[in-house]
């Protein structure tokens, strides 16, 4: 009898339109030898799955929905939900609770990951390179020449939660920083204001199969503007090369340290960990625990460097995290 699965798509933040490009990526490569594949629809509180065009809304006791007479109940939920509530640990939760097992890392490690200063200062204490960086709280005084004085020019302003680059400005001179700020502080009530590191940008996916940890094929970025922005991410204005073009010491250490920081956080699914190379220093930018999936995404040209096909890269996923 084939499992009832669930595709989480939406969500709460400004990252709903890469979700449900993500959430398609996957609908279409589902093994329907294996699973029956629903998407369900969850924005702002109001949950629905959606079968033959029409809408049902999901009881959030025990997360099932009524058709055709028959109550239907999820034995998985694959979590394409990019920002809150799939990438910061309550949808995670509330699986936990209801005993249905999901595709990503559980509460604890999504919390974490999601928020960038928090996962850092860890990363930092793990003896794991990070930029230097300084955290402020929305209604707080700031200091601006203090914060110049640690993180130093050009520097970058970042929502603590968040993704696809929302909120995130490259600061150039000191008259930019105020402002800057205060755009973040329009996606996230936590910023962080982090060092400029010079080099060149990579990240690499990590999974299990099999009960071992498997890094992807790495990818190198080549941004066209100043940094991997929005516009990089999803409109195509970067070159975007997997495998990366570095020398083997260096992307045997990407690997490893990306292996590693899945291992030490307990990490579940599919992750992605993001890095600039100084040099022969691996410094880690961000942890993504629900990474894009989208054609454009960095993943998916992962996993065709890697010669997987995208439905048994999501058997492996599903494989992994279903207990």
């Amino acid at each position: 009898m084939k499992k009832v699965v669930a595709i989480a798509a939406g969500g709460d933040s400004a990252e709903i339109e890469i979700s449900f490009l993500s959430a398609q990526t996957v609908y279409d490569h589902l093994d329907r030898s294996r699973f029956e594949v629903i998407m369900v629809r969850m924005i702002k509180g109001q949950w629905e799955a959606i079968l033959a065009k029409e809408s049902f809304p999901i009881d959030k006791n025990d997360f099932s929905f009524s058709y055709e007479g028959k109550n239907v109940k999820f034995d998985y939920v694959f979590i394409a939900i990019h920002g809150t509530p799939g990438e910061d640990g309550k949808l995670q939760a509330y699986f936990d609770l209801l005993q249905i097992p999901y595709s990503s890392p559980d509460h604890i490690g999504s919390t974490l990951t999601f928020n960038k200063w928090y996962c850092n200062t860890l990363l930092s204490q793990l003896n794991y390179a990070v930029a230097t960086s300084h955290y402020l709280r929305k209604g707080e005084k700031v200091d601006e020449e203090a914060v110049l004085k640690k993180v130093g020019l050009p520097c970058f302003v970042k929502p603590c939660s968040g993704g696809s680059s929302y909120g995130v400005t490259k600061v150039k001179n000191s008259e930019a920083l105020f402002p800057a700020i205060s755009q973040a502080f329009e996606f996230d009530h936590e910023i962080m204001v982090e060092s400029h590191l010079e080099g060149k940008e990579m990240t690499c996916g990590v999974y299990r199969k099999e009960g071992k940890v498997v890094p992807l094929p790495i990818t190198q970025i080549i941004p066209d503007g100043e940094f991997f922005d929005y516009a990089a991410k999803y409109q195509g204005a970067s070159r975007e090369i997997t495998p990366a073009r570095i020398d083997e010491k260096s992307y045997q250490k990407v690997q490893t340290i990306a292996s590693e920081i899945y291992e030490k956080l307990n990490l579940r699914g599919i992750i992605r960990v993001d890095f600039m190379l100084v040099g022969n220093q691996a410094y880690v930018i961000e942890l993504n625990a629900v990474p894009g999936l989208s054609k454009e995404s960095l993943i998916p040209q992962q996993v065709a460097a890697a010669k997987i096909n995208l439905k048994d890269f999501f058997n492996q996923i599903i494989d992994s995290t279903r207990h």
